[in-house]
């Protein structure tokens, strides 16, 4: 345990972990793309994926099919140095697949198979509690609460951290799709939203959560809840908006060629997890914050350039190269 990896502060990223289906020409329907390229997907573990790539330590804990595509994201995860000693696979179950298409502007629409996947079938039982215990931060989505036993294994997950000390990091991560309605999504996603110290937000989930018709400090701060942190609000290429206790804010992005947004939020993340990790001070002090902020901004962006989430995440290099580029100008 002597060396500095180990020692790092490890943050242990939970959820959902499937293949997309990408098509491999822009701008045509699900029915039009000529072919699909197959990517590893699923935002907890891009996340994960993310983080690793950025340096950090992080675990990854989720289920998969006992097949070949599950053992193949096991070990897309495990070759970015993800630690996946927490993961799980069924035997009775296949891994999910999501057919992801892209629009012209690079964003997308999704299509799902999962009746029931694999992710779904994950028990409270099978949680690596000593992982979940260890986490400095414990971060999750909402996609893991929309059936059981999976929703009672995150619920369960989330206490297991919180009692071990751990930041908790809320990323809705809305797909509407999934969910049995809007309001079934909206009540879900709400229904943990007052344990987490840390939650990120779209533009288009702030307002599908409020009802209302444009974003605000305002608005965002109807959302506030006392053990709330940090409240950030990601506004695609136009940056990000952030609030704490005692202050608030807004970040730039950076101004790139965007071919496919998959990911974009996840690297986002990654960025914010791995500095907040190193330092929590970052969630009190407005100069640290926001230089975190530019960063994950950064790392958001780089992952727009490419096609798929994995793949496109940046380094550490790649992102203090934009930085430099963008502070040189």
């Amino acid at each position: 345990m002597g060396s500095d990896a180990s020692a790092a502060p490890l943050v242990v990223s939970f959820g959902e972990l499937l293949i997309d289906f990408v098509p491999t020409e822009n701008g045509l329907s699900l029915a039009e793309a000529p072919a699909f390229k197959k990517a590893p997907g699923g935002a907890p573990a891009n996340v994960a994926a993310g983080i690793a790539k950025l340096g950090g330590k992080v675990a990854f804990i989720g289920k998969v099919g006992d097949d070949e595509f599950g053992r193949m994201l096991a070990g897309v995860l495990e070759s970015n140095n993800v630690d996946v000693s927490g993961m799980t696979f069924d035997k009775n179950a296949r891994t999910a697949l999501a057919f992801v298409t892209l629009k012209m502007n690079g964003e997308r629409e999704f299509m799902f198979y999962r009746n029931p996947s694999a992710d779904m079938l994950l028990t409270p039982e099978e949680l690596d509690r000593k992982l979940i215990t260890d986490a400095a931060i414990f971060h999750y989505g909402s996609i893991s609460l929309i059936t059981e036993p999976c929703r009672s294994a995150h619920i369960e997950a989330m206490k297991i951290a919180k009692a071990g000390g751990a930041i908790l990091s809320y990323d809705p991560n809305l797909r509407l799709p999934l969910w049995s309605s809007a309001e079934a999504a909206k009540e879900g996603i709400l229904s943990i939203w007052n344990e987490a110290d840390i939650i990120k937000v779209s533009d288009e989930e702030l307002m599908f959560l409020t009802g209302e018709k444009e974003v605000s400090e305002k608005v965002a701060r109807s959302l506030w809840h006392d053990g709330l942190k940090l409240l950030l609000v990601t506004r695609g290429e136009d940056g990000a908006d952030y609030y704490t206790n005692s202050f608030g804010g807004h970040v730039d992005s950076f101004k790139v060629k965007a071919i496919d947004t998959t990911g974009a939020g996840d690297a986002f993340v990654a960025g914010l997890l791995v500095r907040a990790a190193a330092d929590p001070s970052i969630l009190e002090d407005e100069a640290k914050l926001k230089s975190t902020l530019r960063f994950a901004c950064a790392a958001g962006a780089i992952t727009t350039t490419e096609r798929g989430a994995i793949p496109a995440l940046p380094t550490p290099d790649a992102v203090l190269a934009l930085l430099a580029k963008e502070a040189a100008i």
